[in-house]
């Protein structure tokens, strides 16, 4: 059995299989690692890790080679062993981590996620499995992020590139299910099912032409019901792709069915709908409309918020996983634009949870509409107690001419 240690005393010789952070955020390329010298302990402890798992054989500091281990390692794995992770491991938490100190983290991740349900969506293409080992290990470190800031890799949802919205479309689902299941207290080992699930929903897709795709023009009658064809299509890629159980189809299954039985393919109500299919469902439209296709343009997150809460109303979506939902991205989501009562335009940079309707913004138009050289950072949680701001508006990116992006990220995801 594996053993969990500080990483301090970590020595030469000792094999880590697991560490309390994201091996992305490690000089390290692979997920498991020989000790070979104090520099690589040293090199752990200044990305932040803590506490390791190291193999139980690999405990009393000998000298083991790394070719070794990895023979092992390969061994054991075909005869059905199992190397314990700490990410598997359910009641293992990981320790909060500040926003600005996961941010960095959760870029690294949200990249890693795009490029791995790209490259699965284009191995289905060409007949190919799909890299399962890479989507756990990347859904896992979502998990992680999460789990250590809700906010962080959730704020990285406002991500959108019109040229590929399925990729950015099934990293957004994906790590807004695992925000959600977080918010509902999911174990982690349920966070890494509806994660994958989530990912791999629209897997469908790459069974339907592309031309129906990025049909700019409302589909026809007998069009729909070929684009409806992608659930199902889903639900066969993924069963028959190793790794993967009943669970983990739910989101590709139900994502389009309503709890008042009107959605497809089956046309199920709500207690016939799994709780992954619920959340998938509400998801999968927020991250849509809020997202400019060939077709429309995307709503500003404030309005999508408004559109799911009325969907709930009229009995298509679960109301209370709406308001949880709405709660766990806040009312006014990291990049959404604002307009203060001041006159001032602002981009929202942070939400704070206990105060959901003053956010930290970031002040980018004076009152008389003057685009500012230098950006004005603003806590409206201290702000309405000294000059009084608050938020008076939502404003569209297309209706003041602002990209959030601009003043969100330093660099392109």
């Amino acid at each position: 059995m594996n053993k969990r240690i500080a990483v301090d005393e970590l020595r030469p010789g000792m094999r880590v299989v697991a560490i309390d952070r994201s091996w992305l955020v490690t000089p390290f390329l692979s997920h498991r690692l020989t000790i070979a010298s104090r520099e690589q302990v040293e090199q752990l402890k200044a990305c932040g890790v803590r506490i390791v798992e190291i193999a139980a054989d690999g405990a009393g500091g000998e000298e083991i080679r790394q070719d070794e281990y990895d023979d092992e390692y390969d061994r054991s794995t075909e005869e059905g062993g199992e190397t314990v992770s700490l990410r598997s491991a359910a009641d293992v938490a990981p320790e909060p981590t500040s926003f600005e100190e996961e941010l960095k983290t959760a870029k690294e991740v949200y990249r890693a996620a795009k490029a791995v349900i790209q490259g699965a969506m284009q191995d289905v293409r060409l007949g190919r499995a799909i890299n399962m080992e890479a989507v756990d290990r990347v859904v896992s470190d979502m998990a992680e992020s999460v789990l250590r800031n809700l906010d962080a890799l959730t704020s990285l949802s406002r991500l959108k590139r019109f040229d590929e919205y399925t990729f950015y479309h099934s990293v957004n689902t994906s790590l807004l299910a695992m925000a959600l299941g977080r918010d509902l207290g999911f174990a982690k080992s349920e966070l890494h099912q509806v994660g994958v699930g989530a990912l791999l929903h629209d897997i469908g897709k790459t069974r339907i032409p592309n031309e129906l795709l990025n049909k700019p023009a409302r589909l026809e009658p007998d069009e729909m019901e070929l684009m409806k064809q992608h659930v199902m299509r889903g639900v066969e890629i993924l069963s028959e792709t190793t790794g993967l159980s009943e669970v983990h189809t739910k989101p590709a299954l139900e994502h389009h069915e309503r709890v008042d039985g009107t959605g497809y393919p089956f046309g199920r109500s709500k207690d016939g709908i799994s709780r992954f299919g619920l959340i998938a469902s509400i998801v999968d439209i927020y991250d849509a409309i809020t997202s400019d296709r060939c077709y429309h343009r995307g709503r500003a997150s404030h309005d999508a918020l408004q559109y799911l809460y009325l969907l709930s109303l009229k009995g298509h979506l679960d109301a209370g996983l709406v308001q949880r939902f709405i709660r766990t991205v806040g009312v006014y989501p990291v990049g959404s634009l604002v307009e203060l009562n001041t006159g001032e335009v602002a981009v929202v940079r942070r939400v704070h949870r206990e105060a959901p309707l003053a956010p930290l913004v970031i002040i980018v138009k004076s009152a008389s509409n003057v685009l500012l050289s230098k950006p004005i950072e603003c806590d409206l949680r201290e702000e309405a107690k000294i000059s009084g701001r608050t938020i008076h508006a939502v404003k569209g990116p297309h209706d003041v001419g602002i990209d959030p992006a601009v003043y969100l990220d330093k660099e392109p995801i």
